[in-house]
């Protein structure tokens, strides 16, 4: 006989906790601690990029590709892709990597991610950034960031929920470290990638993201990203050309995805090695006249908001990344594709800057501002999360100006992709073409916050089918709701612990059968202790069963039962 008053071990009771959404307190420290680690994973992972590239490249400085005569800049991302494909034909297996294995894994796998796939993408990730192929470090980062999460969840042995909470805390704290932007992070992990917005949580995900800038300026320093040369919007008159960068932006956006869906599909039947050295010799084909489209680019967009490239080379820069970074990521190289969008929207947007500029030279604003409205609005259509990308251009430009101007294009480009163009989010769109889906319904969300040890019913004891009396008047001496029938030392149903009371002062003999005493038996399934609400849910579904009794495996042949679980309880909590 057992009931859960038994268990005191913290770990426990931490695990307990933890299953409900509202413990703040230690929901906070578990997310401090994952700062740390996806902190610290993305800071290494940058460090390994930049000091291999301050070896490799001539003038010694990050990013900086162009110093790299024309022979080299074609060989580096082949050999570079080469050396991709042929690590993962060596492992003997293809990994799922990136933004989009993250989201399988919230979706199918409630946040657990595996740590050899976290290791190749760390390998890989770094190798094509390195070698210059047209990507960002955002992807990789946010794969290190919700494995720091999930595997610190899984070690601790913590429920679904927490898991999942401390997934969202890595991946703003990976934001975070990365471009040095806290709350960008806090809303790209909760727009982007859990696709809620949880005001109850949210407070361990501010936490991770903190925890994670403050690594990335510890060894980085605390500018931002970009340098943005003193600007501002001239006058009201700018708004409809706003909203003509807006439009111009989304048609790009929408492109973008659409490049991307199709080279997603091409020649998967072929081996990995060929498709990533594919990617390659199209990136060093493309870099031998347009240079800037290799590596992060991030010089590039210093350069254009400095005003260092004329129109004809914004145009060119647009479309060449745009091809490059699409062609690169859909043959299989393992990088982001958040920064690509950075590069192109801020040369799109300072290329019409300086046709606005031609066109009305007194009313016209700095073509900068243009350049950084053309940035936020591309990331935002792309991704569909217009908030993640103007707290993005905030922080990255340490500029609070833009965001009067920047609203207006980030809606119209948002409109003009999504509705006039029909183009989903991105990440969601290349989970859908690898036959996946996410699913965000209300009630399912609200379901999976919470785990099914903060809703069941602790008040019971167990007992065998054939009990004697004095093994149930102890039984009931602790004051239990229900009592769990054991037979052949499995739960077999479920009664009201009031039957077997009034049972045993309506009979004298010595033993009592449970199973034919006057009560109401439930049909009982069982539910393991880690399930969210969501996933017990599904399984009274499935086996129409009337309660659920929550289980975990504690030893090799020892199963723990924590309490019981209803319908009722679960539709109580939501309702």
């Amino acid at each position: 006989m057992f009931n859960l008053f038994n268990l005191k071990t913290p770990l426990e009771n931490l695990r307990i906790r933890v299953a409900s959404a509202e413990a703040l307190p230690q929901l906070s420290l578990l997310g401090l601690l994952t700062g740390l680690l996806a902190g610290g994973g993305t800071v290494a992972f940058r460090l390994a990029v930049d000091v291999d590239q301050i070896a490799l490249l001539p003038s010694h400085q990050v990013d900086d590709f162009e110093s790299l005569d024309w022979l080299e800049r074609l060989l580096f991302p082949i050999v570079g892709g080469l050396s991709i494909g042929l690590l993962q034909e060596l492992a003997h297996t293809y990994r799922a990597v990136g933004v989009v294995h993250v989201l399988e894994r919230i979706a199918y796998y409630q946040g657990r991610l595996p740590w050899r796939n976290a290791l190749q993408q760390f390998v890989t990730g770094a190798l094509s950034i390195i070698c210059g192929h047209s990507v960002g470090r955002e992807g990789p980062s946010v794969h290190l960031g919700a494995a720091g999460g999930s595997l610190l969840g899984q070690w601790l042995e913590l429920p679904n929920n927490a898991l999942r909470t401390l997934v969202a805390c890595g991946i703003a704290a990976a934001i975070a470290a990365s471009f040095n932007t806290p709350l960008a992070g806090v809303l790209f992990s909760m727009e982007v990638i859990m696709m809620q917005y949880q005001l109850a949580g949210v407070a361990p995900i501010i936490l991770a993201a903190v925890v994670g800038a403050a690594i990335s300026w510890a060894v980085f320093g605390p500018s931002p990203a970009f340098f943005v040369p003193p600007t501002e919007m001239h006058s009201l008159l700018d708004f409809p050309y706003l909203v003509l960068i807006g439009f111009v932006v989304g048609i790009l956006a929408a492109v973008y995805n659409r490049l991307m869906r199709f080279f997603s599909g091409l020649e998967k039947q072929r081996p990995v090695w060929q498709r990533c050295t594919a990617a390659g010799l199209l990136v060093g084909l493309c870099s031998i006249a347009v240079p800037e489209i290799m590596g992060l680019g991030y010089d590039t967009v210093n350069a254009i908001l400095m005003g260092q490239f004329g129109l004809s080379a914004l145009v060119v820069i647009t479309i060449v990344k745009l091809f490059a970074t699409t062609a690169c990521v859909g043959l299989g190289i393992p990088g982001g594709l958040i920064g690509p969008t950075l590069v192109i929207g801020t040369a799109a947007g300072g290329a019409l800057g300086i046709i606005g500029t031609a066109l009305l030279p007194q009313e016209a604003s700095p073509i900068a501002l243009y350049a950084m409205v053309g940035m936020a609005a591309m990331m935002s259509a792309t991704l569909q999360a217009p908030l993640a990308a103007l707290m993005a251009l905030v922080e990255l430009t340490a500029g609070t100006y833009i965001l009067f101007p920047g609203m207006l294009a980030v809606v119209v480009a948002n409109l003009v992709a999504r509705e006039g163009l029909h183009q989903q989010a991105l990440f969601l769109m290349l989970l859908r073409t690898h036959g996946l889906d996410y699913h965000y319904a209300p009630i399912s969300l609200r379901l999976r916050q919470a785990g099914v040890a903060s809703v069941m019913d602790r008040h019971f004891v167990e007992l065998p089918v054939i009990t004697d009396r004095e093994a149930a008047l102890q039984a009931l001496a602790q004051n239990p709701r229900w009592v769990l029938v054991k037979q052949d030392f499995q739960p077999h149903s479920v009664v009201q612990a009031a039957d077997v009371a009034r049972a045993l002062s309506d009979e004298e003999q010595g033993s009592l059968n449970l199973m034919e005493i006057p009560a109401v038996r439930e049909d009982i399934q069982a539910v393991s202790f880690y399930a969210t609400l969501q996933e017990a849910l599904e399984i009274l579904d499935a086996s129409q069963a009337k309660m659920l009794y929550v289980t975990r495996r504690i030893g090799p042949t020892r199963i723990r039962t924590y309490g019981v679980l209803s319908r009722q309880d679960i539709e109580s909590y939501y309702g």
